[in-house]
């Protein structure tokens, strides 16, 4: 804009060029490019937003070196999120350790903890794990023919497990440098069943013929032991049936359990015991009249051997050559034979004699001692004093003194004077009390069903030619 000299303040425009077509055009041209180029570019002061599809774009030269906390999630890869079972899979791709090395075996006759554990332990560790373990159970009383298992990590002794018998096992475990010992019971699969069998010879090959071990005799000999002398009492044609318990481990056959009910006909008479606990937790066998089968002596105290010669006043010693009174009955039967007491009692003497070679005495209530000689040796720990249990085992079967071969001499006083054996009256122990009578009779008659239903049908089956 321009001001003339002599306008005297009036104020004189000049007029503007007149712009060009084309130029107006080139400008609209250049205006909508850079309206454009606004609408795409980000404001300086507001931050990128991230992007998680690519992440590897490089840095342009010139941009700054320093970045928002968005602008550094941007420029790193993203993981994307873990699953669960990805969740689940890391611990244990971490913890992850070499499989436990497992040996089993048996325990050798005369091996011992130090043995056992000598490859894993210094003998000062093993005295101290061996005081550790006594209140639960010794490891001097490792048994030869018991299976153990010892699991191992590289090396290095993780678990020890020893089976202490049929029903319970020692397990012990180093955890953060200590041991743990607990005694555990063995777990097993139970199944009742049905066994019935007929005397041919003996009570052996009758459980054999049923498809049944051995245990299960004597098992069932156990039970009746009061009433049938085993070695005497049977003959051709007696019968038994039993329900009994079998276990099972792994699916395979591992022994009996109890027996619930059975009976068993020697002579022509039937005997019957069931299996009953009372309102204590207390058990034992008892008659469908709920009489104690169980009575203050056993007819025998060895199992399934002959008699090799009875009580005698006058018999013709097999070492002196001279006749002499026999007050006993004696028991042929194998060296290492279980010696058992046929009663409750407390052992009187546990000593060695010239004749007798090493004896036991056991005094019994009601006046009553009965005397087992010639034994090869006595059972552990046993002492003067020591109160003992009907069945419990006392000695083994030997040849000490005077004798010429293995056998027990068992012999049997009343009030002093010796009575013969098999001829001793045996009054029965407690009955089911009177109070427990209907609970009994609810318990039994299930059993004593089935009893009756195998007993027929075997039979049966016996007679069909």
């Amino acid at each position: 804009m321009r001001i003339a000299p002599h306008s005297r303040h009036k104020l004189h425009f000049q007029r503007p060029r007149k712009t060009s077509p084309r130029r107006v055009g080139i400008v609209a041209v250049l205006g909508l490019i850079l309206f454009a180029a606004s609408l795409i570019s980000l404001p300086e002061d507001e931050p990128p937003k991230p992007n998680f599809q690519d992440t590897s774009s490089p840095v342009q030269a010139g941009q700054p070196q320093q970045t928002s906390k968005a602008q550094q999630t941007a420029s790193k890869p993203v993981a994307k999120e873990p699953s669960l079972g990805s969740q689940m899979a890391a611990p244990r791709a971490e913890a992850a350790l070499p499989p436990l090395e497992t040996t089993k075996g048996t325990i050798q006759p005369g091996q011992t903890a130090t043995q056992l554990l000598a490859n894993y332990f210094e003998a000062p560790t093993i005295y101290a794990l061996s005081r550790q373990c006594e209140e639960v159970y010794p490891l001097t009383r490792l048994k030869a023919g018991q299976p153990y298992t010892i699991a191992s990590r590289n090396g290095e002794f993780k678990q020890l497990s020893y089976e202490i018998n049929e029903t319970a096992k020692l397990l012990i475990e180093k955890q953060d440098g200590e041991f743990c010992v607990a005694k555990q019971p063995i777990a097993y699969e139970t199944r009742k069943t049905l066994v019935s069998g007929t005397i041919h010879s003996s009570l052996y090959t009758a459980v054999s013929e049923a498809g049944e071990e051995p245990e299960f005799a004597l098992l069932l000999a156990e039970i009746f032991a009061w009433d049938v002398d085993f070695v005497r009492d049977l003959r051709q044609g007696d019968h038994f049936t039993a329900l009994v318990e079998k276990r099972y481990r792994k699916g395979k056959h591992s022994g009996y359990g109890r027996i619930l009910a059975a009976s068993f006909t020697n002579k022509g008479k039937t005997f019957q015991a069931f299996w009953y606990e009372d309102t204590q937790g207390e058990g034992s066998y008892f008659d469908a009249r709920g009489q104690s089968v169980r009575k203050a002596f056993l007819k025998a105290p060895l199992s399934f051997t002959r008699i090799s010669s009875g009580y005698s006043n006058n018999r013709l010693h097999p070492v002196l050559k001279i006749r002499r009174p026999h007050h006993g009955i004696d028991y042929a039967a194998r060296t290492g034979t279980p010696i058992k007491t046929v009663g409750d009692g407390v052992i009187m003497t546990r000593s060695y004699a010239k004749g007798a070679g090493r004896y036991v005495k056991v005094r019994h209530p009601n006046g009553y001692v009965t005397v087992y000689n010639h034994m090869s040796r006595f059972a552990s720990n046993l002492r003067t004093g020591q109160k003992v249990r009907q069945g419990e085992v006392i000695g083994y079967v030997g040849s000490t003194g005077l004798s010429t071969g293995p056998h027990l001499d068992f012999r049997m006083k009343k009030h002093g004077t010796y009575v013969n054996p098999l001829k001793v009256e045996s009054p029965p122990c407690e009955p089911v009390p009177s109070e427990e009578k209907e609970r009994f009779q609810a318990h039994i008659q299930p059993l004593l069903a089935q009893l009756q239903q195998a007993e027929q049908q075997y039979l049966a089956t016996a007679e069909t030619p």
